[in-house]
């Protein structure tokens, strides 16, 4: 006791005030009792007096008739529970009886004072139950309205009385602790409950044993603890549920399986108490006479107060303070300073040792317990005591900002504590991407490969949490630890950055193309996109090989006949990867040819087919940021270097050359097959964009491709253009041969615009005049008048090329116009004769003469009608009301037909426009219109009935 320290966390409240019992409390002060905020004393006169705080009298009520023995605030409900002497009724029965009273409820007796309710009377003693002495009282509230109440007495025996006391529902039992000899051996002296769940004990101590009962048995099971006890007022229970004792030599701690740890404390201890986690001691020193009132902290070893102090009779505890009080009714009020008055006083002294105890058993906030330490760690760290600093700095981690503590031990001398703080950070999760940097850095100067490993490579499924992935890898990259960079980003899964370091830093193509090929086709498509560049110009054959595995089925799938449109439309497409080719146009032309041959129905075919044709089709095979480059590179050559480019670059120059004469032939062939297989006649439009690939064969001067696109639109006119563009005569005349022949779908104008390219051309093509005025003649393309226009702009034609040519026209013109002159006469004979015809039925009669009816061939007699076109028909022939003649009413009626279908053929103009365009002599198509009649501007009237016939009877005739 003597070597711990002591310290004055407690204060004297009130100070300066008269402290002591109340005047009002006249009697002798027999037993006290607190709780719910007061302080109630009962005294020998039978009265309870009620303390408010700062022992404030409040009121006072006659309890007993004698005196008050035993009192017990409850804290559940505001009931006390006393014992004490009443009057005695009869010898029979004992003067000492229980009583409970409920201090919420007061009853008015007389008209100046009132007491509480007394909702229960209970006889301790019966003849079950022989009367003692009472040593001690303890009450537990089990649950309200249930009470267990132990009483002690100086046999040796406890009375236990259970139930609800207001409404007289209890039992009793009896427990024997000791039956020995003399009273003063087995006397209780203290009794304390233990509740543990469902587990109800009860300690019992008597001058000579601690016992301890387990109610839950039936009947209780007592057992001994212990074979030495000890005197009144020296048992308590501590908030853990132990037994506290106290004896001259030591204060002991009792546990359900016995004897616990005890501590030297010398004196006879005649209070003990608990408050707050510290043990409350009055002892009395033998030497001089004199009482210490001390209270103790056993986890830190240390007296938090002492004070002398008078005969001690009651100590209590309430309001947050420890109440004591004397023989002479003085009492002591002292209350516990608060945390920040007691860490002053301690850092003062410099005992953070102490302070840091003091904080964590008092269960202080971390906040305030991490400031206790960044203090010791301070004052440490001023001692250049940096190893324990350090340690005291790790355990604020999470509430001091950790730049408070990096900034002093960025020394290079401190980096190992520096190391260390850092690396609890991460453990703790509470690095930033800086930190990171920070701890990498340290290992890397420490050259601490083995703790690199630890960190980096920690097998405890934390290490991709503890600290920022891509800081990490970037630190150990900057420091050439590629393999720690690596395998971080492979545990992260940053396979993108784990390519990076292998392609960039190592330059290990083949390792990243295998690692590529082990992912998932998303996250492989991902990276090569990224690193397909380098790929390609180091690796092409096998990137190509990773691509296709990529872009097309795989064989499971195709076996398993898996539905081809809906795979290919979730792969990705070639067209995401052509960026990666932006440098090598062979590569991307191997790759693109790979995929057509093995995916025929490919959702971006038209993309696929136009960066094909733009790559066959090129002369160079160059895209224009390559020449760009070559040209800088070129521009940076220096002077000293130009001897090499001028013997080396020429040889080079030469080989380039010579590959593209030999390499361009052969991609326009693919070229031209490209645009034939990618537009089957079965298809109106093409694979491909045509307007980009006439584009391509301009800029690239690819004649046949664009011949192939004309013929192909049936721009048969651009086609032609071409051979005359190129002065093919030849091909010209084929040309037209082939697409001039309406009969297979051509344009016969062709052959009007080739004589006319021929007619402006300036030099001797008779030959080919020649024979294009044979077909010009065969299908009467042009009249001879336009020919000769055409052909009189040449001046090296001469008059013998189209002699032949004319006369031959001139003769079937005269043998025209003669068939013309006999038709015009025939059709004028005919019509002179229709006149006659028309003039004799207007100013001549007829005469009938038939003899026989035209339908039924019988003799005609009457009635009988006879009509203008001399038919003649018997009356009952004919049907009611007809006026035409059946034999010639047909042929009329469809020639009225014919008539009324040309004038309302007249109204369409789209219909006769399009006949004389379409027509090879359109002028004869409105010839045919006008003798028809049926552009006649003349509006002809209603048209009666021809030839009406006249109904004769024998009269009429």
């Amino acid at each position: 006791m003597y070597q711990w320290r002591k310290f004055d966390f407690f204060e004297e409240k009130n100070a300066g005030k008269s402290n002591r019992v109340p005047e009002e409390v006249s009697a002798r002060i027999g037993c006290c009792s607190s709780g719910r905020g007061k302080v109630v004393i009962g005294c020998d006169d039978g009265t309870v007096s009620l303390l408010d705080r700062g022992l404030n009298f409040n009121y006072a009520f006659q309890a007993f008739s004698s005196s008050v023995l035993f009192l017990q605030q409850l804290k559940q409900r505001n009931f006390l529970v006393s014992v004490g002497e009443d009057e005695q009724i009869s010898l029979q029965q004992s003067a000492i009886c229980l009583k409970v009273f409920d201090l919420d409820k007061m009853q008015p007796e007389g008209s100046s004072t009132t007491i509480p309710d007394c909702i229960g009377i209970l006889r301790i003693f019966t003849n079950q139950f022989p009367e003692a002495k009472i040593t001690s009282f303890l009450v537990l509230e089990e649950a309200p309205p249930i009470l267990l109440i132990a009483i002690g007495l100086d046999n040796g025996c406890i009375y236990c009385i259970k139930g609800d006391i207001g409404r007289e529902r209890i039992s009793r039992f009896k427990l024997q602790v000791d039956n020995l000899s003399g009273k003063s051996q087995s006397s209780i002296t203290g009794l304390g409950f233990r509740v543990d769940g469902q587990a109800l004990q009860l300690f019992a101590v008597t001058p000579a044993s601690v016992s301890l009962f387990s109610l839950q048995d039936q009947p209780p099971r007592r057992q001994t603890l212990d074979q030495i006890g000890s005197s009144v007022n020296s048992v308590t229970m501590s908030d853990r549920l132990e037994l506290i004792i106290g004896r001259p030599e030591a204060v002991y701690f009792y546990e359900i399986d016995g004897r616990g740890p005890c501590w030297a404390f010398e004196g006879e201890k005649k209070f003990l108490g608990w408050f707050r986690g510290y043990l409350l001691c009055v002892i009395a020193d033998q030497r001089n006479g004199k009482n210490t009132f001390n209270v103790y902290d056993l986890k830190n070893r240390l007296i938090a107060h002492s004070i002398g102090v008078k005969e001690v009779t009651h100590m209590l505890c309430e309001w947050g303070n420890i109440i004591l009080i004397m023989s002479d009714k003085s009492a002591l009020c002292i209350g516990e300073k608060d945390m920040e008055s007691k860490l002053d006083m301690l850092f003062k002294k410099n005992l953070y040792t102490v302070a840091i105890n003091l904080v964590q058993s008092q269960q202080a906030d971390a906040a305030a317990t991490a400031e206790v330490l960044r203090k010791y760690g301070d004052h440490l760290y001023i001692k250049q005591d940096y190893d324990e600093a350090m340690a005291q700095y790790i355990h604020t981690i999470g509430h001091l900002e950790p730049s408070y503590v990096i900034q002093k031990f960025l020394d290079a001398q401190r980096i190992y504590n520096l190391t260390n703080y850092l690396e609890k950070l991460h453990e703790k999760g509470l690095a930033s991407k800086d930190h990171t940097t920070l701890l990498l850095n340290c290992y890397t100067k420490l050259k601490d490969v083995e703790k690199l490993n630890i960190f980096i490579k920690s097998e405890d499924g934390v290490g991709e949490h503890k600290f920022d992935v891509e800081t990490a890898i970037r630190v150990c990259r900057a420091a050439n630890y590629h393999e720690h960079a690596m395998y971080v980003a492979k545990k992260a899964g940053r396979h993108e950055l784990y390519l990076k370091i292998l392609l960039e830093d190592l330059g290990r193509y083949d390792e990243a193309l295998q690692y590529i090929s082990s992912l998932e086709p998303s996250q492989a498509g991902v990276t090569v996109k990224e690193y397909g560049k380098i790929l390609i110009k180091h690796k092409p054959v096998e990137t190509i090989e990773i691509l296709m595995r990529l872009c097309t089925e795989d064989k499971e799938s195709v076996n398993q006949g898996a539905s081809s449109d809906a795979y290919l439309s979730m792969l990705p497409s070639p067209v995401d990867f052509l960026n990666i080719f932006i440098h090598h146009p062979q590569s991307l032309m191997d790759f693109l040819e790979r995929y057509t041959d093995k995916v025929k129905d490919s959702p971006a075919q038209v993309e696929i087919h136009n960066t094909l044709l733009e790559l066959y089709l090129s002369n160079d095979m160059n895209f224009p940021s390559t020449l760009q480059a070559n040209y800088i590179e070129d521009l940076n050559l220096g002077v000293t270097g130009m001897s090499r480019a001028e013997s080396n670059g020429k040889y080079v120059a030469d080989r380039k050359d010579s590959a593209k004469e030999k390499d361009c032939p052969e991609r326009r062939d693919k070229g031209l097959r490209l645009l034939k297989s990618a537009w089957p006649s079965e298809l109106e439009h093409p694979l491909y964009d045509v307007d980009l690939a006439i584009i391509l064969c301009e800029m690239n001067v690819f004649n046949e491709g664009l011949l192939y696109l004309y013929e192909k639109m049936k721009l048969f006119k651009e086609v032609i253009a071409c051979y005359m563009q190129a002065h093919d005569h030849e091909g010209l005349i084929g040309c037209c041969k082939r697409l001039g022949d309406s009969g297979k779908g051509g344009d016969p104008s062709l052959w009007a615009d080739l004589l006319k390219y021929f007619g402006e051309l300036g030099e001797d093509c008779s030959k080919e005049v020649k024979e294009v005025l044979t077909y010009i003649e065969r299908d009467d393309i042009l009249p001879p008048i336009i020919v000769l226009q055409m052909l009189s702009r040449n001046p090296c034609l001469t008059l013998s090329v189209i002699k032949d040519y004319i006369a031959r026209k001139l003769e079937q013109e005269s043998k025209l116009i003669e068939e013309d002159r006999r038709a015009i006469e025939k059709y004028q004979e005919d019509t002179l004769a229709m006149r006659k015809e028309v003039q004799d039925l207007r100013t001549n009669a007829r005469i009938f003469q038939l003899s026989k009816c035209t339908a039924c061939t019988f003799t005609l007699d009457l009635p009988a009608v006879h009509f203008m076109c001399m038919h003649s028909f018997h009356q009952r022939c004919l049907g009611d009301n007809e006026k035409e003649c059946p034999e010639c009413a047909p042929e009329y009626r469809s020639v009225l037909e014919t008539k009324r279908s040309l004038e309302q053929n007249s109204k369409d103009q789209d219909q006769f426009f399009q006949q004389v365009k379409s027509s090879k002599d359109g002028f004869s198509v409105i010839a045919e219109y006008f003798g028809k009649g049926i552009i006649s501007k003349t509006t002809n009237g209603p048209i009666s009935a021809p030839r009406s016939g006249s109904i004769s009877s024998s009269s009429g005739l």
